[in-house]
């Protein structure tokens, strides 16, 4: 028994530490995407700057190649009839046409210069604006695993009282943060990450499409790239509403689920999934904990349905009274035999994690599967 409480005290001792060290990450993370908006803000305004430089020197270059043109014409004029003009106006009209030659040749000099300089302020900036956006995911991923660690894992080590059982408990929930590290971590590499690299070779091709190809074919590789930072800001989003959507401290679960749930049918594009909302879900809101909890057993039930039952259809149903929140989620899809949740628990961890998550709750949650015919799944949990 001693044992036990010491492993105990170990597991807590190692708790507060993990929050300390990762507290500390996201302070540090924090602090560089503050450092690269600054640097990002200052950039923009000497790209500003550099912007009207060039359009001054390229004014004033077009002013002296008019002038240029002019002199060395009037330099033709005085060579084809020699002897009409005096030494004074042969010379005048030779150093007039070499001083505005040269001034011509340093001002476009200049202008390559200054369009250099735009240019690469342009590519930093958008290292930067990658930079900025990624600290941000980070801090709010980081945010969400320390909620997590400060809430629902110390619950659940205040309800387990066998220090066995907690610490299995325990190493199955460092499993799973594991596993949605890598799935976050591969997402984004073959996502956002992809996309912005190919962002960033396609915004090189820009200027030396239009100076080689024209300005038609330009337009076109400008609408494109548009498209592919669409595309880009659209994964990030959905990864972003994956891990925890914002939305759900703001406009509260019945709003954030139904949103949601829009947008995995969008992202599916094979699933229909059909959200109902009864009772007085749409104007109260719940105690957070219950709000973070209702949400995950919908996301991981649809999550399920999506990976496992090859359905076309998914209903999910959410009831708010005076005393209890119902979920129910419904699919047409294949089933299972529910001996298999009994049967092979390291398949089912979801199905665990959710009944364990009920009982958090002090819910109860019911599943109906019949091969062929689809799987039904049931959760009650009182609301307050």
């Amino acid at each position: 028994m001693t044992s036990r409480k010491l492993d105990c005290e170990l597991l807590d001792q190692i708790l507060e530490k993990m929050i300390h060290t990762v507290d500390g990450s996201k302070d540090e993370i924090f602090t560089i995407g503050e450092q690269s908006r600054a640097q990002y803000e200052s950039l923009v305004e000497e790209l500003k700057q550099i912007k009207m430089q060039v359009n001054t020197v390229i004014e004033e270059g077009d002013k002296l190649e008019v002038q240029s043109r002019h002199a060395r014409k009037r330099l033709s004029e005085v060579s084809r009839n020699f002897n009409r003009f005096s030494e004074d106006e042969i010379r005048e009209a030779y150093e007039k046409a070499h001083t505005l030659q040269v001034e011509l040749t340093t001002m476009q000099h200049r202008e390559k210069q200054l369009r250099d300089r735009r240019d690469e302020l342009e590519r930093r900036l958008l290292g930067l604006q990658e930079i900025i956006e990624r600290s941000e995911s980070l801090v709010s991923q980081i945010s969400v695993v320390l909620n997590y660690l400060n809430q629902d894992l110390k619950q659940v080590g205040m309800l387990l009282e066998d220090a066995q059982q907690k610490q299995d408990f325990g190493l199955r929930i460092i499993e799973a943060q594991e596993e949605e590290r890598k799935r976050v971590s591969r997402e984004i590499h073959d996502g956002p990450a992809q996309m912005l690299a190919n962002v960033m070779m396609r915004s090189d091709l820009i200027e030396r499409t239009f100076r080689d190809r024209g300005q038609e074919e330009g337009f076109k590789e400008i609408r494109s790239l548009r498209q592919n930072v669409r595309d880009a800001l659209y994964e990030v989003r959905r990864i972003i509403y994956d891990l925890r959507p914002m939305a759900l401290d703001d406009l509260g679960l019945i709003p954030t689920l139904r949103k949601y749930m829009a947008t995995i049918e969008e992202y599916n594009g094979k699933t229909k999934i059909d959200f109902q909302s009864l009772g007085e879900g749409e104007e109260r809101r719940l105690p957070p904990r219950f709000e973070v909890a209702l949400f995950r057993l919908a996301q991981e039930a649809v999550t399920n349905a999506l990976k496992h039952s090859e359905a076309s259809e998914i209903t999910v149903k959410v009831e708010v009274s005076s005393e209890n929140v119902n979920l129910a989620v419904r699919d047409n899809g294949k089933g299972f035999e529910m001996k298999e949740i009994k049967t092979k628990k390291n398949k089912s961890f979801g199905l665990l994690g959710m009944k364990e998550r009920v009982e958090l709750l002090d819910g109860k949650m019911t599943i109906d599967s019949k091969i062929g015919l689809g799987t039904f799944i049931m959760i009650q949990v009182p609301a307050v």
